[in-house]
């Protein structure tokens, strides 16, 4: 078996989904796993650093400047040297000791909701409800897994407010996985699109296994023509607020739209923009330091 490579990279947790996403684009990854360090000799030493565990096949001759290039990116996305991390790193050449095996053992079914369960395809899984929505998901990237609290606000917006047979938009999909909930919770139509080509085979292959009828191409939403009853997008804030009037356009007149990927110290960039096209917030949900917001035209 070949030698691999194993990134250790010191980021802000909060948004290990985000990296995890960006990793996977940029280099020749095959897993990606989080520790969070929070403590040492029980002493609290940090609550927004962790490590995060990255398996790489092969390494490029840029490696250095693709990741400070990606540090870039994410500070010209808005966020702030300590939303994101020191991103100091160490990098280390182990023997392949079968280790997708070992950051498989990282991953468990996750209980979204009593009603919503997420399982990785490889866990034997049988519904403890009689009307449980089980989402089956390879998370080869950990992006879109159901694990991260904004994916998950998604998830609970969904049970709660998406009408029977509803028309549905995944703006900046992922892996799929929010269509496919949305699917499985009775919408009559479901459209996903990605502005990242990589997902786009992702997501169609999870739509296959979950045996659901999903729409997934490589837009953005100021291309999008039809209206939909109920709009999802799971985006950086800044994203968010500079296109909320293209997520406007796409709403029917009594639609309603799911707003994520929002950290509560970066909420007033997104309610200024909710206030700024004249839509009405149903309700602010939170789970740690994230919120989401449902609201309606």
């Amino acid at each position: 078996m070949s030698n691999y490579y194993e990134l250790q990279l010191k980021i802000n947790p909060d948004i290990s989904e985000i990296v995890s996403e960006m990793l996977f684009d940029t280099f020749d990854c095959e897993g990606v796993v989080l520790a969070e360090e929070a403590y040492k000799d029980l002493e609290m030493v940090s609550t927004t650093e962790g490590t995060l565990k990255c398996f790489l096949r092969s390494l490029p001759e840029n490696f250095e400047p693709e990741l400070v290039a990606l540090k870039n990116l994410l500070l010209k996305r808005g966020l702030t040297d300590s939303e994101i991390g020191s991103w100091e790193y160490i990098l280390t050449e182990k023997e392949d000791e079968d280790w997708s095996k070992k950051w498989k053992e990282k991953w468990t079914v996750t209980h979204v909701t009593d009603r919503i369960t997420v399982v990785p395809d490889w866990i034997e899984y049988s519904p403890i409800k009689e009307n449980e929505i089980i989402i089956d998901l390879e998370p080869g990237c950990a992006f879109g897994t159901g694990t991260h609290q904004t994916t998950q606000l998604c998830m609970k917006a969904i049970e709660k407010y998406m009408p029977k047979e509803a028309k549905v938009a995944d703006i900046g999909m992922g892996s799929g996985i929010l269509a496919i909930c949305a699917k499985k919770f009775g919408a009559s139509y479901t459209y996903g699109c990605d502005n990242d080509d990589t997902v786009i085979d992702v997501a169609k292959e999870n739509a296959v296994k979950n045996n659901v009828e999903c729409n997934f191409e490589l837009n953005t939403a100021d291309k999008i023509s039809e209206k939909f009853d109920f709009v999802l997008a799971n985006i950086l804030h800044n994203v968010l607020a500079e296109i909320m009037g293209d997520l406007k356009n796409i709403m029917t007149d009594n639609g309603i739209l799911v707003l994520s990927g929002i950290l509560e110290e970066k909420k007033p960039v997104v309610v200024e923009a909710i206030k700024k096209y004249g839509l009405n917030v149903v309700e602010e949900l939170h789970q740690d330091q994230w919120v989401a917001f449902v609201v309606k035209r």
